[in-house]
């Protein structure tokens, strides 16, 4: 079984790296010394075509044969339909004196034969591509306010349509057919915006929805299907928070399955949704959320929390491609730590740190991983790293001062090429050691360094793990429960202190004359001082 390889795209050129454990330049492929302006795997990585500036070739990944080549400077977006039939390219929509209506900038190309099958207009960057079924029977596009649907492949004729007024965003199901598409319309004029889950080809009114979700507060809307296309989750956006209590404006988290159940996903911490993502297994979902340090949680399809693992820096969640891996990570204006956890046993892995990353990729295998700094995100110490889950580095690729690293992708692979290996949790050998970040000492300043140490005040408090399972040990307490427990326990406390003060036998104070116990002491002289001092008590 050939291990995956890496394109890697950048200013000095498009190249294919050989996979682990070789990581050199792959000799059968013909290094491309142009600009690299796009580049893109098919989804089963039998195919790789990219696009230098001057023309767009495709070639075949196993022998590196060139299958096509195309005459079209200005294209600056590539994809593959889901069986390699079909090769979308799109180019920048521009329009002159002479032609004010513009070209066509959205082509389809048949991949074997290289002819030109339709072309069409595709102003906005956003949804440039149709979105394929699996079994590429059906594809579907945005036009103004209606949703066209496609049937085998046939782009000259509408198969069906989906009208509904002012269509923000629109994604259709994975898995196998009948294909679901579902569709979100923003709110006005007071009405609430909705997410509708249609099967096509049943698109009779409101009433044919297999689900429908409306709510407030959204002037963006992000969706994501789960593998097996049975439940989607909706994040709902706005720009601006009213209360003033977050920078970021206010997220919330929906879920719809085609049951027609829906809920709103709770979120223990407020502030914003840095990221959702669903489990391969489609049985569960991570949610990174909160000012920071930010809190994950992997929710079942009930909405439940399943495990919650605390608070840290992070604003990322990557699961294996076998789902037995999650990865959490803090990039962009984070340090670049990275917590990698057995999604089965919730235990963490390792804890490696790579500063400055910008892009992480899973490698299809589930064992390796790719972190990149990349332009225009930053345009300084661009490279990328090859490491495996357990915190080893295996390969380190720095790009050339004066060069800037753009892109890094790995070849995909078919379904079930890499079975799911079990967990490793001692770091694998490599000679560039692990990227565990070392232990160091908070810094002293020299007037208290020979004084004893004491607790280091922090900033802010971080949750540990907690596993929220049925039957756990470690579930956790309900804010009412927590402060019964809190109500007792210093209940306790107070009567222990009050023990040992009773049981004292001697004591300095005076004796209270009006108590029972100061009645008699069986002596007379004391007797006859305990009613002078009930007289002068009185």
């Amino acid at each position: 079984m050939a291990a995956p390889m890496l394109a890697v795209r950048g200013s000095d050129g498009t190249s294919m790296l050989q996979g682990v454990p070789v990581c050199k330049d792959d000799p059968a492929f013909p290094r491309d010394p142009r600009q690299g302006r796009v580049m893109s795997f098919s989804k089963d990585g039998s195919l790789f075509g990219w696009g230098n500036g001057q023309k767009v070739s495709v070639l075949r990944s196993k022998d590196s044969e060139v299958l096509q080549t195309l005459d079209l400077p200005k294209t600056t977006m590539l994809q593959f339909s889901p069986l390699n039939t079909i090769l979308v390219t799109w180019q920048p929509y521009s329009t002159t004196a002479d032609n004010p209506q513009g070209d066509s900038n959205l082509q389809l190309w048949d991949v074997q034969t290289g002819a030109l099958l339709k072309s069409l207009y595709q102003k906005k960057l956003e949804g440039w591509s149709p979105c394929w079924s699996e079994d590429e029977k059906l594809a579907v596009r945005s036009v103004n306010n209606e949703l066209h649907f496609f049937e085998n492949n046939d782009f000259n004729t509408i198969a069906n349509k989906l009208h509904m007024q002012k269509v923000s965003d629109y994604i259709l199901s994975p898995g196998a057919q009948p294909s679901k598409v579902a569709v979100c319309v923003p709110g006005s004029k007071g009405a609430p915006s909705f997410v509708r889950i249609y099967q096509y080809p049943n698109f009779g009114g409101p009433s044919a929805a297999l689900a429908n979700k409306s709510f407030f507060k959204a002037d963006r809307v992000s969706m994501e299907w789960n593998k097996k296309g049975t439940a989607v989750l909706v994040t709902a956006s706005v720009d601006v928070d009213k209360s003033g209590a977050s920078y970021y404006g206010e997220q919330n988290l929906h879920y719809l399955d085609i049951k027609g159940e829906g809920a709103v996903v709770q979120l223990p911490k407020n502030g914003p949704i840095y990221d959702v993502v669903w489990s391969p297994t489609s049985t569960e979902f991570c949610v990174v959320y909160g000012f920071m340090p930010a809190k994950a949680t992997v929710y079942n399809l009930k909405c439940d929390p399943v495990f919650d693992f605390g608070t840290g820096p992070r604003n990322a969640a990557y699961y294996s491609p076998q789902g037995n891996i999650l990865v959490l990570a803090g990039f962009g204006n984070l340090r670049g730590q990275m917590e990698v956890w057995d999604v089965k046993k919730y235990k963490q892995v390792s804890k490696p740190q790579v500063p400055d990353s910008t892009h992480f990729f899973w490698c299809p295998d589930g064992e390796h991983i790719v972190t990149a700094t990349c332009s225009p995100r930053l345009r300084v110490s661009n490279g990328y790293k090859i490491w495996h889950y357990t915190g080893t580095l295996l390969h380190k690729e720095e790009t050339p001062a004066g060069k800037e690293l753009w892109e890094v992708r790995w070849q995909p692979s078919p379904a079930g090429t890499f079975p799911e290996r079990p967990v490793k949790y001692q770091a694998a050998p490599s000679p560039l050691g692990s990227t565990q970040p070392t232990t160091t000492q908070a810094y002293r300043p020299p007037a208290m360094r020979n004084q004893p140490a004491t607790a280091s005040t922090k900033l802010h408090e971080e949750e540990a793990p907690q596993d929220m399972r049925p039957g756990s040990d470690r579930q956790p307490v309900s804010k009412a429960a927590l402060k019964n427990q809190k109500k007792r326990e210093a209940k306790k406390a107070s009567k222990q202190e009050a023990k040992p003060d009773a049981a004292e036998p001697h004591s300095n104070s005076a004796p209270n004359p009006n108590s029972q116990s100061a009645e008699s002491c069986g002596d007379p002289e004391t007797d006859k001082k305990i009613k002078n001092l009930k007289k002068v008590w009185n």
